[in-house]
């Protein structure tokens, strides 16, 4: 009778780890939105998109408002396309909103963050956002830092100081070459 009853809990806690992993697998792949709704579709072109997928989320404020449907490479300009889906429900966003790639989380997931614009006007099917900030990439962040740390305080003081006198000598205009 007790191995029965022992049987019968270790096939509950397998079960509620089959259901864990199941509810986890979801979660990590952000699908947890599946089946939204209907959406209407917005372009955005991004010189850079670091780790970006097809399946990220699109916030804004926080709250997710859709989801990346396909990136590209524009032939023409050579930089990443991607095709965002948005909810329908959140049709009165403004037209000039901007579009950044931002990163979530330890594990470096990346998303695409709107902020809303002043216009009238609303995004709707075959918008395309022009307003846009690509991913930061920490090694060209790492290697801008080191490279400003090969200047001497010295060489940076001089610059500093004949970007002043250009600035000085530009908005007095000509020089008449006497004294005031």
């Amino acid at each position: 009778m007790q191995s029965k009853a022992l049987e019968i809990l270790v096939g509950l806690f397998v079960c509620l780890g089959v259901a864990a992993i199941f509810v986890l697998t979801f979660r990590v792949a952000s699908l947890d939105g599946v089946g939204g709704g209907s959406t209407y579709t917005v372009t955005a072109k991004f010189g850079n998109i670091g780790g970006l997928k097809p399946g990220s989320a699109v916030t804004m404020a926080g709250v997710k408002i859709g989801r990346v449907r396909a990136i590209e490479i524009d032939p023409e300009t050579f930089e990443a396309r991607v095709t965002l889906d948005i909810f329908e429900r959140f049709d009165r966003i403004p037209e000039d909103s901007s579009a950044k790639i931002l990163t979530a989380g330890l594990l470096g997931e990346q998303y695409i963050g709107l902020e809303p614009g002043g216009m009238d006007e609303f995004l709707r099917d075959g918008s395309e956002l022009t307003l846009t900030q690509g991913a930061l990439v920490l090694e060209n962040l790492i290697g801008q830092f080191l490279a400003g740390q090969g200047e001497s305080e010295n060489d940076k003081l001089a610059e500093a100081i004949a970007k002043l006198a250009d600035a000085l000598t530009a908005s007095k205009g000509p020089s008449t070459g006497e004294a005031p």
